[in-house]
């Protein structure tokens, strides 16, 4: 008989900043271009020459890419997708018989074995058509059962669900609870010994492809006890197992057809063969297997950067005000411009993080994370800038244009699609903590024991010690380098377009970055966790500098391919320049922003001084509870999940 179920853990601040540093991969055994930068350290050498594939890489891919494409334009209906909210069981199947559930997957197991720039050029594709299908296929492979296994699974794990993962099992990725998001401390779904099972109890939430899928990654709390060293544990569950509810499937503002619900588990027993990992172990599975998950919500920015640009270019030559076309307006064409330019470089940033991803030279895990969150507040930027270039006809839909005669263009069903990318698999403000943890890492290794209070003198003095020597070496570095000569990077000019200055501008403020990191830390030592807008806009700058960085060295393999390299250098060009412009308000705004006044006025509004300010409306929101009730026990709903056989 199993034992009951534990009680929703409650922990401190310092408790669950514990669990999460415990869960990071704590040793950098590969270099990594971002963590230099974080450090000011340019090393250009790391991504230039740009990485490729290999010609059997390109040759599978492409191969697939035409099958997918073809599939894509007469067997996926987008607006079909969005006016029923559902997509179509044939097109699953259809998905399926092409091999798309296993493009990440190994040939031996039945997958087409893709490489990640592929398989991310295959999710922009087949995202472009309807982006609910990009996120099923997505959830699947970046998150679901098949990326963990790859990683961290036992050979019997693999033979036994990858092959099934590949062709007809679709899988889903379970950690997010009603009342746990980005603190997994708090995890409440348990999972308890009992003999040769572990007995699952608790309720997931947003639970993307659960109402539909056949297999499971879920996260949960074993409780330690003799022969369990306990702790937050992955395991892949089969769906149809006694005591699964899917209570409810999901609605949302945007992405109508995805099958994202909410699972109930009641006395559901998992073998402890289908452990993944040691006990322990799953929260470092999870941020593991994001490192490159996460890529996937860029694959999709750099897809809808690719659509408003097109659009934006047909509309505004199209559409005439005032004797000429819109385009040729300023206000308008310096929207197409920052379209166009960053729609460049997010491809750049996606194509260069994936081929090092794939190559493994490389430890990504920091670029990884800036790519999502670049990608995903651009993306969105474009959308909303492709909206208001179509005027009152990107906040019609494409439902309600076609009605009347004109051209379906879904941009606004984009611009709400889009939105979820900021919250989705890290929010933008969890992505600057993560980073700027990352980012100070080496700070930390050498000097982390002085800021912390429960570390005792003689430790401290040993991190003082130890930082003295770091510093010496580290800070004289900071104040001179190749960005300050004017001939350096000067491989970089072609065409009547030079892009040296840019990567002499990336050089300076690298070391500018790492000077600005090492005041705020001994500014405001123990306290700096707590400066989240700083330690945002730290990240900001880093992930500026890297993207300019990726569309230079994509500007010129292209050139160097005689693959429209005086185009390449042009939106190279002007991307930098709208970049550098960001990259100095930010520097700006270290130092001189509202971050104190803001903590006051929070303040003063939880405690109600301001809820005057608040009348004179209707509140629309009906009463019910802020979080609903995840008490363990049996389900008292219908059962909603619908694998698609």
């Amino acid at each position: 008989m199993s034992a009951p179920p534990l009680k929703k853990p409650t922990v401190t601040e310092r408790e669950a900043r514990q669990v999460a540093e415990a869960a990071r991969e704590q040793d950098w055994r590969k270099p990594s271009f971002a963590k230099e930068l974080f450090l000011g350290r340019f090393r250009l050498d790391l991504i230039h020459p740009h990485p490729l594939p290999t010609d059997e890489a390109v040759r599978r891919g492409e191969q697939f890419l035409t099958k997918l494409r073809a599939f894509a334009e007469t067997k996926i209906d987008g607006a079909l997708i969005e006016r029923e909210a559902r997509i179509p069981d044939e097109v699953v199947d259809g998905l399926r018989q092409l091999g798309a559930l296993g493009m990440k997957i190994d040939p031996k197991y039945g997958g087409l074995g893709l490489t990640q720039v592929y398989y991310n050029k295959a999710l922009a594709l087949v995202g472009s058509a309807s982006p609910a299908v990009g996120v099923l296929l997505s959830a699947h492979q970046s998150i679901g059962v098949p990326q963990p296994l790859k990683l961290f699974g036992t050979p019997e794990q693999k033979q036994a669900f990858l092959p099934r993962c590949a062709t007809t099992a679709i899988s889903a990725f379970l950690l997010t609870e009603p009342d746990v998001g980005s603190d997994p401390a708090r995890l409440a779904t348990t999972a308890v010994p009992d003999g040769d099972d572990y007995v699952l109890d608790g309720v997931k939430l947003w639970t993307t492809n659960g109402v539909v899928a056949d297999l499971l990654v879920v996260m949960a709390r074993v409780p330690r006890s003799e022969g369990h060293k306990g702790g937050i544990t992955a395991f892949v569950v089969e769906s149809d197992s006694p005591g699964i509810t899917v209570e409810n499937r999901n609605a949302f503002m945007g992405l109508r057809g995805i099958e994202n619900g909410v699972t109930r588990f009641h006395q559901v027993r998992v073998p402890a063969a289908n452990r993944v990992g040691p006990e322990g172990a799953g929260l470092k599975i999870a941020l593991t297997t994001l490192n490159t998950g996460r890529l996937s919500l860029p694959a999709s920015c750099v897809a809808a950067g690719k659509w408003c640009l097109k659009i934006a270019r047909e509309w505004s030559t199209a559409r005439e005000q005032w004797g000429k076309p819109i385009a040729h307006h300023e206000a308008v064409g310096a929207k197409i411009s920052f379209i166009a330019a960053t729609t460049f470089a997010l491809e750049a940033v996606l194509d260069l993080s994936s081929q090092m991803a794939d190559e493994d030279r490389n430890d990504i895990r920091i670029e990884g994370a800036l790519a999502k969150l670049f990608a995903s507040e651009m993306g969105w930027r474009m959308a909303d800038e492709l909206v208001q270039i179509r005027g009152g006809r990107g906040f019609e839909t494409a439902a309600s244009l076609k009605a009347r005669g004109e051209r379906a263009v879904p941009a606004e069903q984009v611009l709400r699609d889009l939105r979820i990318n900021r919250i989705f698999e890290g929010s933008t403000e969890i992505m600057h903590l993560l980073i700027a943890r990352e980012a100070v890492d080496a700070h930390l290794s050498v000097a982390g024991d002085l800021i912390d209070p429960d570390k005792s003198l003689q430790d401290k003095a040993r991190a003082g010690a130890n930082a003295g020597v770091f510093y010496a070496k580290w800070l004289p570095k900071l104040v001179a380098g190749p960005g300050q000569l004017p001939s350096s990077y000067g491989e970089f000019k072609h065409g009547g377009v030079d892009l040296s200055p840019h990567l002499r501008f990336v050089e300076r403020h690298a070391r500018k970055l790492a000077r600005s990191t090492f005041y705020a830390m001994s500014r405001w030592q123990g306290r700096m966790e707590t400066k989240q807008g700083f330690l945002g806009r730290i990240v900001d700058i880093g992930a500026e500098l890297f993207a300019m960085s990726a569309a230079c060295v994509r500007a010129e393999l292209l050139r160097s391919r005689g693959e429209h390299g005086r185009e390449a250098y042009r939106l190279a060009d002007a991307f930098c320049r709208q970049s550098r412009l960001r990259v100095d308000e930010l520097f700006t705004r270290l130092w001189s922003n509202t971050d104190d006044l803001d903590r006051k006025v929070v303040k003063d509004v939880l405690a109600g001084s301001y809820s005057w300010l608040e009348q004179g409306i209707v509140d629309p929101s009906e009463e019910g509870a802020w979080i609903a009730d995840t008490t363990p026990g049996p389900s008292e709903r219908e059962n909603v999940h619908r694998p698609i056989r």
